[in-house]
């Protein structure tokens, strides 16, 4: 694993870490923010996955993620959102190939040889981060953004007992009834197994054991993208432990984000310590 960058911050270090992937066979980058607290011992870890066009660095210098889990001796991992480089598929839309994972393992060509976004995140990167750094891989929680929200919610849900709480902000809740989804799924995956990667439907089928906090801007461009009421029905007639917020005012852009990150670490700080 090769160090690009380490820098001092919130009494802690945020650094961005390159590696080979042999689930997606190609170099991997991510970021990690490790506490103070991190000197003395393993400290619990908030994963944090970004949506369509973002890479490791968006969320990580633009959510203000990093002085709030100072202050809860929480350590954040940015993985990247889909395998990149020469060699590596890729589509001239945005919201498809390079930078739109989707947190999916493609079972189709192109994409197959390298998308492997669910492998990587479920167990490649965890066990990676987990023997390299000071992180107390028993205590773990699970948040993200749009697609990256998407990807938290079915990760949580699907790898029960792995999270002790999951949050979202603005995700693609229900992408098997979305543009955002069908023509992703489409492709990655042909006709089968849509039904594992759909955030509503997993609620309905499933739950999570824990607590889930979503926020969702009432102003955002893309709710009819999103489908967020499909997603807070799923929870209510489930009788979900958590919350479902539509917050009057904000869109999808990283200042709703960082306006309610504070509260999404203090969430995830009470689950993680509770463990």
């Amino acid at each position: 694993m090769e160090t690009v960058s380490e820098n001092r911050a919130f009494g802690g270090v945020q650094g961005v870490y390159r590696h080979g992937s042999e689930a997606c066979g190609c170099d991997m980058t991510f970021g990690l923010f490790l506490p103070e607290e991190a000197r003395d011992g393993p400290v619990p870890v908030l994963w944090y996955l970004s949506g369509l066009t973002c890479t490791h660095e968006n969320a990580m210098v633009k959510a203000g993620a990093q002085g709030w889990a100072a202050e809860q001796g929480i350590a954040l991992v940015f993985p990247d959102t889909s395998p990149r480089g020469e060699g590596v598929a890729d589509d001239e839309a945005y919201d498809l190939g390079q930078g739109a994972g989707f947190y999916v393992n493609a079972t189709q060509a192109p994409w197959a040889a390298h998308f492997r976004m669910w492998d990587y995140l479920a167990e490649e990167l965890p066990a990676l981060v987990g023997g390299a750094f000071a992180l107390d891989m028993e205590r773990q929680a699970i948040t993200g953004h749009s697609m990256g929200g998407h990807g938290a919610l079915t990760l949580a849900m699907r790898l029960p007992g792995r999270f002790a709480s999951v949050s979202a902000f603005a995700p693609i809740a229900h992408p098997t009834q979305s543009d955002w989804g069908r023509k992703q799924l489409g492709a990655y995956l042909g006709d089968d197994g849509w039904e594992a990667h759909d955030a509503t439907l997993l609620m309905q089928e499933r739950g999570f054991d824990g607590p889930v906090l979503v926020d969702q801007g009432s102003e955002d461009q893309f709710l009819d993208l999103l489908k967020p009421e499909a997603l807070a029905e799923a929870m209510a007639a489930r009788r979900q432990e958590g919350v479902f917020r539509m917050q009057k005012g904000y869109d999808h852009s990283y200042f709703f984000v960082s306006s309610f990150m504070e509260e999404h670490l203090s969430f995830h700080a009470e689950a993680l310590y509770a463990r």
